[in-house]
């Protein structure tokens, strides 16, 4: 079944959905997106998915996306969608066509919706600890850009190593983000997950971990993920998924009651409320 696809407010044939090839999402990588889970057909935490589009549109200097039309996207292609039990929904807003350079163009911007199953992650995950550090104090630090090429090496060489994510400490040697995921971890008995002053993205799933199961932001050296009494990712797809090998380290449990509390407090909590 071919999903329709919504490009600038028209659901489009996915053959007849296209986009031109000076797109600056496309030419430099000047855009946002978002990937939101839904279940069963419906959208989950759409709402914050999309404030957070329009904060990282305004970070990045485009004109604010119209959300109240990308929400009706989203609605628009999951009604011509299966309902599959996990999919996901992918948001793009790129500053549209420009020239062959840096400098933007004055055509408007380009706003894609697509929908399409997600498998599920495994239960636990492998992880290993990349060498190139985030820039915590670079212009596009905490905005969720299109420019993904950092992270697109990194899981690459995670993956060559066995890992099934990669993650990044800072400039400062600490503790940072994965390339689609935050990293909570359990210390003393006590969960931490990294300020988002240290670079990361102000995950929608981080943010509601916090607010459900409890926790602390706070700077972490990155060394501490290796002696971790338990650690985890959050991510939109994966929700909780305990960290079981660091490297060749393997932690002690996975899950840990911390980190299977939490699976629990956050499955009941979204399973109550699609939009938190």
């Amino acid at each position: 079944m071919n999903v329709p696809v919504w490009v600038n407010g028209r659901l489009l044939d996915p053959a007849e959905a296209v986009v031109s090839v000076f797109d600056h999402g496309l030419m430099v990588g000047d855009g946002v997106f978002e990937t939101i889970k839904c279940v069963n057909g419906e959208s989950f935490a759409l709402t914050r998915h999309l404030d957070r589009l329009r904060l990282s549109a305004q970070r990045m200097d485009l004109p604010e996306p119209d959300t109240e039309a990308i929400a009706d996207g989203v609605r628009a292609c999951l009604a011509a969608a299966p309902r599959w039990p996990l999919g996901r929904v992918r948001v793009t807003y790129t500053s549209g066509p420009g020239p062959l350079g840096s400098d933007r163009g004055d055509e408007g911007c380009t706003a894609i919706v697509i929908v399409g199953e997600q498998k599920p992650f495994p239960a636990t995950a492998d992880v290993t600890v990349v060498p190139w550090p985030r820039n915590e104090r670079g212009a596009l630090a905490g905005v969720k850009s299109t420019s993904y090429g950092d992270n697109a090496k990194a899981l690459a060489y995670a993956k060559q190593r066995g890992g099934g994510e990669a993650i990044f400490g800072n400039l400062a040697g600490n503790l940072c983000e994965g390339t689609g995921s935050n990293i909570f971890v359990v210390k003393g008995g006590r969960l931490v997950t990294p300020t988002l002053a240290s670079g990361c993205l102000a995950g929608v799933t981080r943010a509601l971990t916090l607010e459900w199961c409890g926790g602390t932001e706070e700077d972490v050296p990155l060394s501490v993920l290796y002696d971790a009494e338990e650690a985890f990712l959050t991510s939109t797809t994966r929700d909780i998924q305990p960290i079981r090998l660091v490297d060749d380290t393997a932690l002690p449990v996975a899950p840990g009651p911390i980190t299977a509390k939490a699976m629990q407090v956050f499955a009941e909590r979204s399973a109550s409320d699609l939009d938190p």
